[in-house]
């Protein structure tokens, strides 16, 4: 394959590699809190949405439930003013709890209407009270949907909920919303919180199946790193620089997936996030996200193989490290320790950008540096090198098909899903990306072992250590002509080939080579 050829195949791979990077994420607290949430009006209704979860059926003597504690609804004093002090119920505010597949029984589908209320026309029908919002009961469970009354009294501005538990007895994904049918009551505000528990405990459904995840990956970094231990110390005589590069990001991996497993054993025995776990959890996912792109890139630029040191090249790289982690620590922490009611689309997408950015730059960097060192490699005829670079790659390319494969199934998913009906499933999402960069470190673990040569693929300064025994004569006249020849080529290819950020080899560096 020419060099200009392959720059841009891998140009295009860097593309898709853009994927690779990408890691969805959010999250949906066990208990909601409100506070003062205000109701959109929508048909003839006016609604907040309470939340929505996936919830597995009670087991045996294990409970699932829904509950309703300390929430106040509060009307304004125009509102309130408006009805005499022995008055009782002045307003009705509802709260209805149904499961996705039942949707449809909420409002007057059924009935061929639009409307959310009920209308004089249904009423005169008696298919529902004045001030209700309609429901339709499900004939094999007549006590589904749930609906929940709260009635104002007087001039009362505020009306309290009773503490109430809904038992959940089939597994689904189930819709909260209050809902009041009154225009009177515009402006109503609500405050409280609702508590969602599983039979297993607090962990939301779609969140459950990660913390087996996170349990197995700490395993897998756990082994990765014992087998990664065992053969630094055998050969520790014949460690290179890039070796402790790779065990950092090995025992960051480790970290990383032990911290979020005990972040979701004590989110599900609580039903809170505990701060101080989340915080090392995301701290630790930023940094070890930061330093596996760094470490992509620096062995993408040949560090220890085809030059000693990075030369001027490496304030850039740094500087470019800092900046991504502080973009994803910011991401991180608002996704993990922010109000999910208050975590807007527009709030993701201000603090989701910078990170794609950085991403893009980063892979722009890793493939034309890639590109780079191969055609050094090439030109320097180190078979040894170069076949371990091919390899390093097809690994690679091979990344990129998959991710975009995958990034593929994900809009697939997500646009035939939009209510979370199969949230059961909804774990493979984050969970693959997770196990893609595991599977990518192991690559670079068996390609980088520690050996009893690591000369082999270790930098040297005799350009001429690979080379075509056949094609150099051997004479001192001969080998000094090579290495002429070969010392011209590379100063040419240096001047031909343009770095993406325009960043040449230092000058330090040439005089080495």
């Amino acid at each position: 394959m020419l060099p200009r050829e392959r720059d841009r195949l891998l140009l295009g791979l860097s593309l898709g590699f853009l994927l690779l990077f990408s890691s969805p994420s959010g999250t949906l607290a066990s208990i909601h809190e409100y506070s003062n949430g205000a109701f959109i009006p929508r048909n003839n209704s006016f609604f907040f949405h309470g939340g929505s979860e996936g919830l597995y059926a009670a087991d045996n003597n294990l409970t699932s439930f829904i509950r309703f504690e300390s929430v106040i609804f509060r009307r304004t004093k125009e509102a309130a003013s408006r009805y005499h002090t022995m008055q009782r119920n002045t307003g009705l505010v509802e709260a209805i709890i149904v499961e996705v597949r039942d949707r449809e029984r909420i409002g007057g589908a059924y009935f061929n209407s639009e409307s959310i209320c009920c209308t004089t026309e249904l009423r005169e029908k008696k298919i529902c009270e004045a001030g209700e919002v309609i429901i339709k009961k499900n004939p094999e469970n007549q006590d589904w949907p749930v609906r929940i009354q709260t009635f104002f009294e007087g001039k009362d501005e505020e009306a309290t909920m009773p503490t109430k538990s809904v038992p959940i007895n089939k597994t689904g994904m189930y819709y909260l919303y209050f809902m009041f049918c009154d225009p009177e009551l515009k402006g109503t505000t609500i405050k409280g919180r609702t508590v969602w528990r599983n039979p297993y405990g607090y962990l939301p459904g779609k969140m459950a199946p990660l913390m087996t995840f996170y349990g197995f990956m700490s395993l897998a970094y756990l082994i990765l790193g014992l087998v990664w231990f065992l053969k630094f110390v055998r050969y520790w005589k014949d460690i290179l620089q890039l070796h402790y590069h790779i065990t950092a990001v090995i025992a960051l991996g480790m970290c990383e997936m032990a911290f979020w497993y005990f972040e979701y054993a004590n989110f599900n025995s609580t039903g809170t996030r505990p701060i101080g776990i989340t915080l090392w959890a995301v701290t630790f996912t930023a940094v070890k996200k930061t330093l596996s792109r760094l470490l992509l890139l620096v062995v993408s630029m040949g560090y220890g193989v085809v030059r000693p040191t990075l030369g001027g090249v490496s304030s850039k790289v740094a500087g470019l490290g800092v900046v991504y982690f502080v973009a994803s620590e910011a991401l991180e922490l608002v996704e993990h320790l922010g109000n999910v009611n208050d975590f807007t689309g527009k709030t993701r997408l201000f603090l989701v950008l910078p990170v794609a950015l950085l991403d893009a730059c980063f892979i722009l960097w890793i493939f034309s540096s890639l590109s780079k060192t191969l055609e050094k490699l090439q030109l320097r005829r180190s078979a040894a090198k170069l076949e371990l670079y091919r390899k390093f790659t097809n690994a690679l390319a091979v990344s990129v098909l998959l991710s975009v494969a995958w990034i593929g199934y994900e809009l697939y998913f997500n646009a035939t899903d939009p209510l979370g009906e199969l949230w059961q499933w909804a774990w493979i999402i984050p969970a693959f990306w997770n196990a893609s960069a595991y599977i990518l470190l192991i690559v670079i673990c068996i390609l980088w072992a520690p050996s009893q040569n690591p000369t082999r693929y270790a930098y040297s300064e005799d350009t001429n250590d690979d080379f075509d025994e056949e094609g150099v004569p051997l004479t001192g006249s001969g080998v000094k002509t090579a290495g002429d020849i070969m010392n011209k080529l590379e100063r040419k290819e240096r001047k031909t080939t343009d770095h993406v950020f325009g960043l040449s080899d230092d000058l330090e560096e040439d005089k080495r080579e």
